[in-house]
């Protein structure tokens, strides 16, 4: 009999390991060699892949570890394992979008945030799970902390994969909570930067609040990621991209933080509060003065807006997705989710007045949360309303990540909270485009909490 029990997943940081690989103590390949060890016995309990191209990876591999020994690698994150959400096109690997219709699709070229990343002599292992188009109907993967439990959504592989440590990052994307959320569900770091700030060309995920997200087992691999891309693709066409230095920023101690409740605080339990609770304590300890809606009038002003942030991202989602759904309507049908099917007749009732409306609020509510900035650095809140729920065939409320993305600001999930033995995610919020001061305000919450 086996004695190879994992007992709770692990993570695998990438840039703490290659401390060791200009000694020659350790090397990329061999750091893949773990990772796979860990896909063997993980992928079966969790799918969090839907193909692999494993010749390609460990070639890859070999190539970082070559420029490691010469002392000539791309970037500093090259050799680093990484999935790729099956919404992003990549050249060797179909792009499914988590749909039947688009079994064994192939666009025969990568997405821009692939191409950047393959620049940085990232490993590609394969394409990581997605829920049906990257909405809300989940294709099987499974929690690593407890196969019972969903692992969230719609980014639900590269989450599960990062918390196993079969890779050391993964893109996902985000147009509600879809990375945010998994991040918390699942114990491991995710960013949603801000809107347009990494190239999301060749991502299927183009809704006018959709980022392409990044899920890490540390805060460090996950900025240099973010950076790694925007230095060889930039952030959407149009749009000047991530801004900041080209290693993590380094952890400052905030002024003020305000507590925001959104829609989720009412739903979420009390163990969850806690957490919240206690959080908040330990900051202003430690000096750091917290505004909540009862001691400021902004907070108090935004927070209605911000429990109304699903309602009004739905609509907008629903139109600008519409195209896409009766397209595969009218091809076929019956291959579409039933959760699908009952959004068709409420995008297309929709009407460009309604959503040009829904866009001028979006644009008054954001306009009225930037008006935070001139008395807090950032913002901190639950990661998700508990830790994730029993089940698969839900990947959890949203309610607390959706604020970020309507906002358009620089969101991440922090994985510093427990419950009952399975992880939760602290959420911080910054500021659109100031990216690089969240970074190093979470660094900050990170090593105090």
């Amino acid at each position: 009999m086996s004695t190879d029990i994992r007992i709770k997943p692990a993570m695998r940081p990438y840039l703490a390991a290659t401390r060791r690989f200009a000694s020659g103590d350790d090397n990329p390949r061999e750091f893949l060699e773990r990772c796979l060890k860990e896909l063997d016995w993980w992928e079966p309990q969790i799918g969090a892949f839907v193909n692999l191209n494993l010749p390609a990876a460990r070639a890859a591999a070999d190539q970082a570890t070559a420029r490691w020994r010469d002392r000539k690698p791309r970037s500093p994150i090259d050799g680093i394992p990484m999935g790729i959400k099956d919404m992003i096109e990549t050249a060797d690997m179909p792009t499914e979008l988590g749909s039947p219709l688009f079994e064994d699709w192939r666009s025969w070229k990568d997405a821009a945030s692939v191409v950047a990343l393959r620049a940085a002599g990232a490993v590609i292992l394969g394409k990581t799970v997605t829920t049906e188009f990257a909405m809300s109907y989940p294709r099987g993967t499974r929690n690593p902390w407890n196969f019972d439990h969903t692992p969230g959504g719609s980014s639900s592989g590269s989450a599960a994969a990062v918390a196993a440590g079969i890779i050391s990052a993964g893109l996902g994307t985000q147009v509600l909570g879809s990375t945010l959320r998994p991040a918390s569900f699942c114990g491991v770091y995710g960013y949603k930067p801000s809107v347009h700030a990494l190239n999301r060309t060749g991502s299927h995920d183009y809704q006018s609040q959709s980022c392409t997200g990044i899920l890490a087992a540390s805060l460090e691999d996950t900025w240099q990621v973010a950076y790694e891309i925007v230095t060889r693709a930039g952030g959407d066409p149009g749009w000047p991209g991530l801004v900041g230095p080209d290693r993590a920023p380094a952890a400052k101690k905030p002024r003020r933080l305000a507590f925001v409740e959104t829609a989720g605080w009412a739903v979420a339990d009390a163990p969850t509060k806690q957490c919240m609770e206690a959080a908040l304590k330990r900051i202003q300890t430690a000096g750091v003065e917290v505004l909540t809606r009862t001691t400021h009038a902004i907070v108090d002003a935004i927070e209605p807006d911000l429990a109304g942030a699903l309602d009004l991202s739905m609509r907008i989602n629903d139109f600008e997705m519409r195209s896409l759904i009766q397209s595969c309507a009218d091809r076929d049908i019956e291959k579409l989710s039933p959760v699908i099917r009952e959004r068709i007749p409420k995008a297309t009732a929709l009407t460009l007045a309604d959503y040009r409306g829904d866009l001028a609020t979006r644009d008054e509510i954001r306009a009225a949360y930037a008006e935070l900035a001139a008395d807090c650095d950032g913002c901190v809140t639950l990661g998700s309303v508990g830790p994730a729920p029993k089940g698969l065939e839900s990947t959890g409320v949203t309610l607390m990540n959706v604020p970020a993305s309507l906002l358009g600001i620089p969101a991440l999930t922090l994985p510093v909270f427990s419950v009952d033995g399975m992880p939760l995610g602290l959420q911080v919020m910054g500021f659109a485009d100031r990216d690089a001061d969240l970074f190093g305000i979470a660094a900050w919450l990170r090593d105090l909490l």
